[in-house]
């Protein structure tokens, strides 16, 4: 009888073919066949590595934009609900892993698959695109667009006007020759040295001292303690005279602390102190903070790409080993 050797299709199915056996040669012939099928590698499943490169890094950059962009300052409601919708994603993702796993472990107990590796990358992609998000809201964007929505005053005298009036205020252009007086400049020792200095005018410091001072200028570290050795901002900038407001609130009571030691210290009053930065040029510090927030997000952007290549090329090359392709 002329031998036939079977086709690749009968290969896969032999298993599930009748056999004749002769003293128990078949049953070892076919299992090490068997065997040795299993130990091949066989070849990279495209479709599933690129479903697992780019479907956990677009969750991620979702994520991380709706975390750190406008979505959250207009609503946090409405943004950390859209994240959860997303989430949602990521559910489906570990029930298609958990059926996977499943059929695998009670066909033929093989357990590694690419459903899994998907929903544990979704996983850590929906986690690290919220918590990179909230940094760079908090830190750059949550400023950046209270600046933007709060009023921009113009040809304030720092002198004659009460910072009450101006306590929807974001960005302040002082009138010329507003300057700081360093003489009368405070710090404040908490961890950190909260420095203040009191906006006045050029041809007012040293000759005919006000009383009261509601404009203040601060910076942190900048000054050493009690000493009055102001050094925070544009404060050597004689062609600055404009401010940004402070918008860490978390700050705010040490700062006034040390304006209340500047009051015990010279006798000066500070009824409503408004705190602010001194610029040369409050509109340039502000886009800066966009400028930093958005160049954070690419960054983030790239990384977790680079790191998502990393996982699926060693998970690739992990399963190629095992025959799990």
């Amino acid at each position: 009888m002329q031998a036939r050797y079977a086709s690749s299709e009968e290969q896969v199915l032999w298993p599930s073919k009748p056999e004749l056996h002769y003293g128990g040669f078949a049953d070892d012939f076919h299992a090490n066949r068997a065997f040795l099928a299993r130990g091949q590698r066989q070849r990279i499943d495209m479709y599933s590595v690129m479903l697992c490169l780019f479907v956990p890094w677009l969750l991620f950059v979702v994520v991380y934009a709706l975390v750190a962009f406008k979505l959250h300052f207009w609503s946090a409601a409405l943004c950390w609900g859209s994240a959860a919708l997303v989430l949602l994603l990521v559910v489906v993702a570990g029930g298609f892993a958990a059926r996977s796993m499943y059929r695998k472990l009670t066909n033929n107990g093989v357990a590694p698959n690419w459903y899994a590796f998907l929903f544990l990358t979704m996983v850590i992609s929906w986690v690290m695109g919220a918590v990179l998000g909230q940094m760079v809201f908090w830190t750059y964007m949550q400023p950046y667009y209270m600046y933007v929505s709060m009023h921009q005053y113009t040809g304030v005298d720092p002198l004659a006007e009460r910072g009450a009036s101006y306590m929807d205020g974001g960005r302040f252009a002082f009138v010329d020759g507003a300057a700081l007086d360093l003489r009368r400049s405070m710090g404040f020792k908490n961890e950190d040295t909260y420095c203040v200095a009191p906006i006045s005018l050029n041809d007012r410091i040293g000759v005919d001292e006000p009383d009261e001072y509601d404009f203040w200028a601060v910076g942190l570290g900048c000054c050493s303690g009690n000493a009055n050795d102001f050094h925070c901002g544009a404060y050597a900038d004689t062609t600055a005279h404009a401010g940004l407001r402070l918008m860490a609130d978390e700050q705010r009571a040490f700062f006034r602390l040390a304006v209340r030691q500047a009051e015990a210290t010279y006798g000066i009053k500070a009824t409503h102190p408004l705190f602010v930065y001194f610029v040369a040029d409050p509109d340039a510090e502000m886009a800066s903070f966009a400028e930093q927030g958005t160049k954070w997000f690419l960054i983030g952007m790239f990384v977790h790409f680079g790191w998502q290549c990393l996982a699926v090329g060693l998970a690739a090359r992990g399963f190629a080993k095992l025959g799990h392709f």
